[in-house]
């Protein structure tokens, strides 16, 4: 009897409860325009404008809809009814919160997929065209450092994706892993690539970006020499006996296997070229070991008869877990590399093989060089910011840390400018900051960018004042460096995912100096160029 009365009661109040809310939305569709209108326009936005977590929220939709928001309840405007959420993944329910996020930045993603196949042209501030730019600098109300930095915000809101052809000697290989990092050499001539395997682990490459020059989009892929069951954390390029001639990686230790920093020759990544880089005098290092599956057979003969014949030729530091890595190009610390460990830095000499430790009290995951100066910069869990004059013997406490900065959240990336008075930070709550060093205070913040737990880079084009970064929710953001004003938010052209993150290259030579100026951008198995014309 109790049951059924508060089943009863159960009953009733939850067609009260309809009864109330249509009642309701009666009473608000019989509202003028006037009451309307404003509502309507606080929920458009700009299409330049990326997604933000206030915009894909389920409270969010709830409220910009005509319906009450419900603790556990989520209202699907199309169906015009409420659904409960559930806590998890559910085989009879699948209605979750997360899948209603994904759906709605989904949504958003084809939108704006198709908004930019139709907009062929596109500005990104009022006003702002190409015959407005030439009079005005034909009046010499521009000077020529401004006008070619607002030629370079017109040319990238106008650029538009086309699909690259991979092509490789080992025709079997080619397009079978994803992509997970690229990093262009300083000339922008090769690409360096880690991509996943299928048995889990990394496999190495380098991509020719000669043939981005010609009317068929096509380039010439080299890998599968090398792989490794271990993950890469951190890539940069090394010239050690000339200009990138080298690339060092960081690998993460697993299980009892440490992590250590290995220094791959470029020049093996060439089947073509018998002759490789001449062997480093005196190297004090041991070789590195890596495992060599999927490989063909007259390829696996090849690479075993370089380590035989050249063992100086791949060498490998063991060392704790290795979060970043960077090569110094300053003289006075020559063929000298950082990385940045758990709670310490690592300076090595690749010659002499001399360490130089630095303690810290977090772990570094980001790490550059100066140019200028044998200065190096460290980026911190803890958020703070850190310089290092490695000319100078590791003292006890912090005296040696000359410029201290800090972030409200862990820096994922730090990028210095030319000048080297100014660095640009980002960090895991999605802040992306610009510091003066002589002051040490932040005097921009570029906003838009997004990030939660992943350590993303920073991509910075001082020539064309661009400021290139990719968000954990898949979009590419571009930003004027100099006023931080968001050009364009470019979505990925495969759906949203953890293991789907863009990786990309911004130069206005890619292929080298007479190359062709875009972005470029490797999604899953898939490699795009955005191209200026």
């Amino acid at each position: 009897m109790k049951r059924n009365y508060w089943r009863g009661k159960e009953k009733h109040g939850w067609s009260s409860l309809k009864q109330s809310y249509h009642h309701h939305r009666h009473r608000r569709t019989n509202h003028s325009n006037y009451a309307e209108r404003p509502e309507q326009e606080e929920t458009q936005s700009p299409v330049n404008a990326g997604p933000s977590n206030s915009e894909n929220s389920p409270s969010s939709l709830t409220q910009n809809s005509v319906a009450p928001e419900l603790p556990g309840f989520y209202y699907d405007s199309e169906k015009n009814r409420y659904f409960r959420l559930l806590p998890g993944h559910n085989n009879c329910n699948p209605l979750t919160k997360e899948r209603i996020q994904y759906k709605a930045m989904e949504c958003k993603r084809l939108r704006l997929l198709e908004e930019e196949e139709k907009q062929k042209k596109k500005t990104a501030r009022a006003g702002l065209n190409s015959s407005m730019l030439l009079q005005r600098r034909q009046l010499g109300l521009l000077s020529s450092t401004s006008y070619c930095r607002l030629v370079h915000e017109l040319k990238v809101n106008c650029m538009q994706r086309r699909k690259i052809e991979i092509h490789s000697p080992d025709s079997s290989v080619a397009g079978t892993s994803n992509f997970k990092i690229i990093v262009a050499d300083v000339a922008c001539e090769r690409i360096f690539t880690v991509n996943d395997v299928e048995h889990g682990g990394c496999k190495y490459g380098i991509i020719n970006l000669s043939g981005l020059g010609k009317e068929s989009l096509t380039v010439e892929m080299y890998d599968n020499l090398y792989f490794t069951n271990r993950k890469v954390n951190s890539v940069c390029w090394a010239s050690l006996t000339h200009p990138d001639s080298h690339v060092l990686l960081c690998l993460m230790g697993i299980a009892e296997t440490p992590g250590c920093a290995s220094l791959l020759p470029a020049s093996l990544f060439s089947n073509s070229n018998p002759d490789m880089s001449p062997v480093l005098p005196d190297v004090r290092m041991s070789t590195v070991d890596v495992p060599l599956k999927s490989v063909t057979s007259s390829r696996r003969w090849l690479c075993r008869s370089y380590m035989r014949d050249r063992p100086g030729m791949l060498c490998s530091f063991k060392i704790s877990t290795a979060w970043s890595c960077a090569w110094c190009l300053n003289p006075q610390a020559d063929n000298c590399f950082s990385t940045g460990l758990t709670r310490r830095v690592l300076v090595t000499n690749v010659v002499t093989g001399h360490r130089q430790t630095f303690g810290t009290s977090s772990d570094v995951l980001a790490q550059q060089f100066a140019t200028q100066t044998p200065v190096l910069y460290n980026g911190c869990r803890s958020g703070e910011i850190f310089s290092i004059d490695v000319r100078q013997r590791n003292r006890k406490g912090q005296s040696w840390k000359a410029i201290r900065l800090f972030h409200d959240s862990a820096v994922t990336s730090i990028r210095l400018l030319q000048a080297e008075h100014y660095l640009i930070a980002a960090d895991m709550a999605g802040k992306i900051k610009l510091w003066d060093l002589r002051t040490a205070k932040c005097v921009k913040q570029y906003k838009g960018h997004h990030n939660e737990y992943a350590i993303l880079p920073l991509h910075v084009n001082e020539e064309e004042g661009l400021l290139t970064a990719v968000g954990q929710d898949c979009y590419t953001r571009i930003w004027s460096l100099q006023d931080a004003y968001l050009l364009r938010t470019i979505p990925s052209p495969h759906p949203s995912s953890k293991d789907a993150i863009p990786s990309v290259v911004f130069s206005s030579r890619l292929g080298g100096s007479r190359g062709v100026p875009g972005l470029l951008m490797a999604v899953k198995q898939d490699l795009y160029h955005f191209s200026y014309n």
